[in-house]
């Protein structure tokens, strides 16, 4: 593993620390405000698949103890951020007016909509722009189409696994050594289809693939008869900001057709936007 090349450490996902651990680490902060960070980190429990969740279930996720969790799943209904069946709590669409400003504001997800839109009309196929968040790739732009190819609703905000995405693969291939081999040894490596590459070493000899050839297919490896193609979007210095993916189905498009005219599309479309970006 340390022969291979060096790379901007950038998105550099560190080692899991429970946000409670990371909460008592900054603790010794006078300015630094224990019960805004704990909120924060109930609203980060709920996730795609887990939207409902008890107060033992995120005390589980947040290591944060089941009083605190109460008080702020109080606080966060008395805002109208979230609600509860009386067993089971969840957020509500108020909790996107958090992220909206960012999400309206930033010239990477604005700028790069145009060309999603013209990627989807192109090609007819969904495009998608992502970022490295943790272990996982969070969608900040998203060029839909009616036909859905994926069990999983996508939209902007949602997250997927970075080591069986293409788009994930991509940021993952940006990191340098260290980064990489710290996500590799803490990351939830499951096999989502028989077709996943989940071992250490597989994904590590991939990456280095990623990394020499400067975009990723990733074939049925996060639901069966799905196939994504991602480019990296960088700044003017070579820096990998985010990717940008298309996503077919295994049955109507080729690898082969993936490369030859997919590729040069996307390829084209980042060079393109990163040049907008960076003028």
């Amino acid at each position: 593993m340390s022969e291979s090349r060096q790379a901007v450490p950038t998105l550099a996902p560190p080692p899991y620390i429970s946000p409670a651990k990371r909460i008592e680490a900054l603790s010794g902060d006078p300015n630094f405000m224990t019960s805004l960070a704990r909120g924060l980190a109930v609203i980060g429990a709920f996730q795609e698949r887990k939207r409902h969740l008890t107060i033992a279930q995120i005390s589980h996720r947040t290591e944060i103890p089941r009083a605190a969790v109460r008080r702020c799943l109080h606080t966060l209904m008395k805002l109208g951020f979230a609600t509860t069946d009386g067993r089971t709590y969840s957020l509500t669409p108020k909790v996107l007016t958090l992220g909206h400003a960012y999400l309206s504001s930033t010239p990477l997800a604005v700028s790069a909509q145009p060309y999603l839109d013209r990627i989807s009309e192109q090609l007819h196929e969904a495009c998608n722009l992502a970022t490295l968040e943790g272990e996982e790739v969070l969608y900040i732009a998203r060029s839909a189409i009616p036909q859905r190819l994926i069990s999983v609703d996508l939209s902007v905000g949602s997250r997927l696994p970075a080591y069986c995405t293409s788009m994930g693969r991509v940021l993952l291939a940006a990191l340098d050594d260290v980064s990489l081999q710290e996500y590799l040894e803490h990351a939830d490596l499951l096999a989502k289809t028989s077709r996943t590459l989940h071992s250490r070493e597989a994904l590590w000899e991939c990456l280095q693939q990623v990394r020499r050839q400067g975009w990723c297919i990733v074939d049925q490896e996060l639901e069966q008869g799905l196939r994504s193609l991602a480019v990296p979007v960088q700044d003017s210095s070579g820096r990998v900001l985010a990717a940008m993916n298309v996503s077919t189905h295994a049955g109507r498009v080729t690898i082969a057709e993936l490369e030859k005219r997919y590729l040069p599309i996307m390829l084209a479309a980042s060079r393109d936007l990163s040049a907008q970006l960076f003028a």
